[in-house]
């Protein structure tokens, strides 16, 4: 029968009284606890499978453990008629009410979310170092250099990050089903693809088809940028007699040596994170960062190199991010594949395929954005940079908490265990509103002094203290909208997480380019909250609704209260 996300929130943090029968046997996860039936029918494959933990696989039976504290204690209420979307936002407020509680699940997730968060920082806290070091040369370079990044910056988002995406979900799906072969004594043949090799590595072939595809995409990207890059400064509008010309030409030129690590890194991160290692990458990203900070002056200044040298300096920078995360990833697993499987590539595909036009739905609204700030002037303008840049940085920490979910939701429901699913999806969201609230709040109590960071002049500081309720209110939405990202991945639900952005990118895009002319920044900043609220919207209306992936998360439950009734 028809139900709606708001009970199924409202009715998983009670801890008194077991919800289970007598007759059924609990078996542990490391932050739940999971109900595997013991006699009955099974209405599944995924019933009949014994469940476990993700990485651990317990091989005799365990006595009976005791409840988690967040788990149902008590039987859930009559679910109303039908899905609603209202519902399914007060579900996740009044679990809010009821006190939030740091158990097993919410370490883990924080234990990901954490080291991530540190490593999402690294970048542009090196692009700010490389700027630093650029802006002694001169005004010119700089400006060349801000040029030449944006170009490389958007073909690395528009297509490397949806690889990183998709492997993450795709390792960590393999992890899982290999954890639950274990546990079965190898005897399921739940994932017969992976082959454990006489070295003790194990063989995935999402990982070795995700460096294939890496290493390809890296080439052509080297390719493109070396030989296009005159083309592409036509694009941006730097003409030939520019002073910005030469400086940029020459330091795109040099990045393009760097495209194919860069690509291999962001593959080789999506395995660790599917492994829900979060660390590693931390520790090269940090060594490859340290290594451009010192390397970058003494080529810029000592050598005489210029800007030719802060290019040099960041792309040995990355083959160094590279090689370390390459070498840990040989250690663990095997990543030459025995044979490539068309089909596994072709699913990568046009996965990633869903996730490019995702992108770029994301980027054209961002982008229209900042060109109706443009057209206020060149103060309202600065004012306007320096918000988004406060809330783009802001927004990392919950791309960091998505990607916890992500990684969480993708073992558990591939593993069938949709008990944890269902808990991963209801912390995640909990916390990532948690935090929403408290970076709003840190914001709105210190952008001030952040502003002051990046300009002194008083009117620009008064226009970006004018969009403080966009920065600091907007935040527990980015929260959810960025968790949603997060969930729609962990299940490969990639078509609607496409489909949607494109929709909610054009109602957000139409309603920019109305009020922006009528109301100045004050248009383009609504336009931006509409569009980060929308896409909590189409994530709430996809978790209600019990839809697509969503179906089978929900199925269990909805047929285990059939029964009770």
């Amino acid at each position: 029968m028809a139900t709606v996300l708001s009970f199924n929130l409202l009715t998983i943090h009670s801890s008194q009284i077991s919800p289970f029968p007598k007759s059924q046997s609990l078996s542990t996860i490391p932050y739940s606890s999971v109900r595997s039936p013991a006699a009955g029918p099974k209405s599944s494959p995924q019933k009949s499978a014994v469940i476990t933990s993700l990485e651990n696989s317990p091989a005799e039976p365990k006595p009976k453990p005791s409840i988690s504290r967040n788990l149902v204690d008590s039987p859930e209420p009559s679910p109303p008629s039908s899905p609603s979307l209202s519902n399914s936002f007060s579900g996740l407020i009044g679990r809010l009410r009821n006190g939030f509680k740091v158990d097993k699940l919410g370490l883990e997730i924080l234990s990901i979310a954490l080291p991530a968060a540190l490593s999402l920082a690294a970048e542009p806290i090196a692009s700010l170092v490389d700027t630093a070091f650029v802006g002694h040369i001169g005004p010119v370079e700089l400006a060349a250099v801000g040029v030449s990044a944006s170009v490389f910056n958007l073909v690395s988002k528009l297509f490397n990050v949806p690889l990183l995406n998709v492997t993450t979900s795709f390792v960590a799906e393999e992890q899982a089903l290999i954890s639950k072969e274990k546990a079965n004594n190898g005897s399921s043949g739940i994932h017969d693809d992976c082959v454990h090799q006489p070295q003790g590595k194990t063989y995935f072939p999402a990982v070795s088809t995700s460096l294939a595809l890496a290493f390809g995409v890296g080439i052509v990207e080297a390719v493109a940028l070396f030989l296009g890059s005159g083309f592409l400064m036509n694009i941006m509008g730097i003409p030939v007699d520019s002073p910005m010309r030469v400086p940029a030409e020459n330091f795109l030129t040099w990045r393009a040596f760097g495209a194919p690590p860069i690509v291999l890194a962001l593959a080789a991160q999506g395995t660790f994170r599917g492994f829900k290692d979060t660390k590693t990458p931390l520790y090269a990203i940090g060594a490859g960062n340290l290594l451009n900070a010192v390397l970058g002056p003494i080529l810029i200044f000592v050598f005489g190199f210029g800007i030719g040298g802060a290019a040099i300096s960041t792309v040995i920078s990355e083959y160094l991010i590279a090689f370390i995360l390459l070498w840990e990833l040989n250690g663990k697993v095997s990543l030459i594949s025995p044979n490539i499987d068309g089909r596994r590539v072709v699913r990568y595909l046009n996965s990633g395929g869903l996730l490019i036009g995702r992108t770029i739905a994301v980027l054209l609204t961002t982008t229209l954005a900042t060109s109706m700030a443009a057209r206020e002037g060149p103060t309202p303008m600065a004012g306007h940079q320096i918000c988004m840049q406060v809330w783009l940085a802001v927004s990392l920490l919950n791309d960091a908490l998505a990607l916890a979910g992500q990684a969480l939701l993708a073992g558990g429901y591939s593993q069938g265990n949709y008990e944890q699913a269902r808990q991963v999806t209801y912390r995640v969201l909990e916390i990532g509103l948690i935090t929403g609230i408290g970076l709003g709040t840190i914001l709105s109590l210190g952008f001030g002094a952040f502003s002051s960071l990046f300009s002194t002049d008083s009117e620009v500081l008064e226009i970006a203290w004018s969009g403080i309720l966009f920065v600091a209110g907007s935040q527990p939405m980015n929260a959810l909208a960025f968790v949603l990202d997060g969930l729609y991945y962990g299940v490969s639900d990639f078509r609607y997480a496409a489909y949607s952005m494109i929709l909610v990118g054009l109602i957000s895009s139409v309603f920019i380019l109305g009020a922006a002319p009528v109301f100045g920044l004050a248009g383009v900043w609504t336009g931006l909250f509409l569009f980060m609220t929308l896409r909590v919207v189409a994530g709430m209306w996809r978790l209600g609704t019990k839809t697509g992936p969503w179906k089978l998360v929900w199925a269990e439950m909805e047929q285990e209260r059939d029964l009770s009734e």
